[in-house]
């Protein structure tokens, strides 16, 4: 098996683990059917560097791509076998190959881009810490968001998050987030957003009907609910406008640490992002991140919240706060929020 038929094979095993029955069943065959001969076969057969979820992430790009097909019901014979229905998997093959064939300049200038998962439920992790930073600093909260995708959880604040006993949020969002939580959880506190800032390679706007589908099309089509939160967090966003930038994370990082600020603790944090940064670039934010801790006073505090995978169960949630001590995970964190075992002190 080459190494993209292993990746595509990887990635079922994922797609099954975090509740997507048909992105498994699509992802295997892939794995076990694809075969050179066609444009779009031998560009994802051929394709350069790391092809894995910790790379281009290639299966999830042609997974995408077909989804976005059926979604703008561009191929009906697709849309037949795509949830609801229940297809076998020789028709689910013969739907998509040909599929590749009959869009393939489509594919092609697809195929272009990583994908782009702006996961709703990390917000389960993000709501908490943020109350935190907002009880310790008894400040408003400055977001800036690194890898913010389209953005839609820089308005977490708008979410209603159930917690065990907490609860965080309004409650008639019409986001509810009710993820199996274990452990303690944080106190609400009194959370004032003054900023919402974002930074992407490729920032999708979620008030335009193209980066719609985008977002859209990455979500999985037998998971309903994922998709009902993005709509509602769509919409939200219309109501709630944010500033997201196109360039590097890391230069934005440095512009935005530069910046003099007032009255507001600056809250710099990611999910499932910082991970994909190559390695100088990450040392380079680290100590970014650093320095400005070393200037940061009571009066202009700063704040990093990440969310990334480790190697562990889950993914490891950590805050930081300068003046103050060093890093604290504070919880493990399902990859799309479905649970949360909070392990960590509840207070900064």
């Amino acid at each position: 098996m080459t190494d993209i038929l292993k990746d595509f094979a990887d990635q079922s095993i994922g797609c099954t683990k975090l509740g997507s029955s048909f992105m498994g069943r699509l992802m295997a065959l892939f794995a076990e059917r694809l075969t050179p001969g066609t444009s779009v076969a031998d560009r994802i057969l051929t394709w350069p560097g790391n092809t894995s979820a910790g790379g281009a992430s290639v299966p999830l790009r042609i997974g995408g791509g077909l989804h976005a097909l059926v979604l703008n019901k561009a191929d009906a014979d697709l849309k037949a076998v795509f949830p609801p229905h229940d297809a076998t998997d020789d028709a689910l093959w013969a739907a998509v190959e040909t599929a590749l064939t009959r869009h393939k300049a489509w594919f092609m200038a697809w195929l272009d881009h990583a994908p782009q998962t702006n996961e709703v439920r990390r917000s389960t992790a993000l709501i908490p810490a943020f109350h935190m930073v907002a009880r310790a600093t008894g400040l408003p909260l400055a977001l800036h968001e690194l890898g913010t995708s389209g953005g839609l959880n820089l308005r977490a604040d708008q979410f209603h998050l159930i917690a065990g006993n907490a609860h965080f949020g309004p409650a008639d969002s019409p986001i509810k987030l009710a993820p199996d939580w274990t452990g303690p959880a944080p106190s609400p506190a009194d959370l004032r957003i003054t900023t919402r800032r974002g930074v992407d390679l490729n920032p999708l706007d979620p008030t335009n009907p193209d980066d719609q589908l985008r977002l859209r099309a990455y979500l999985w089509a037998d998971q309903l609910d994922r998709m009902e939160r993005t709509e509602a967090a769509m919409q939200i966003a219309a109501a709630h406008p944010a500033h997201i930038n196109r360039g590097d994370a890391i230069e934005w990082l440095a512009n935005v640490l530069s910046r003099p600020q007032e009255g507001e603790t600056r809250v710099i944090y990611h999910t499932i992002a910082w991970q994909y940064f190559p390695e100088a670039l990450q040392a380079r934010g680290a100590d970014l991140l650093a320095k400005a801790g070393e200037r940061a006073t009571s009066g202009q505090p700063l704040a990093h919240i990440s969310m990334e995978w480790d190697s562990g169960r889950g993914a490891a949630l950590t805050a930081q706060i300068w003046p103050g001590g060093g890093p604290c995970e504070l919880a493990r964190v399902d990859f799309h929020g479905r649970w949360l075992d909070w392990t960590g002190p509840t207070e900064l």
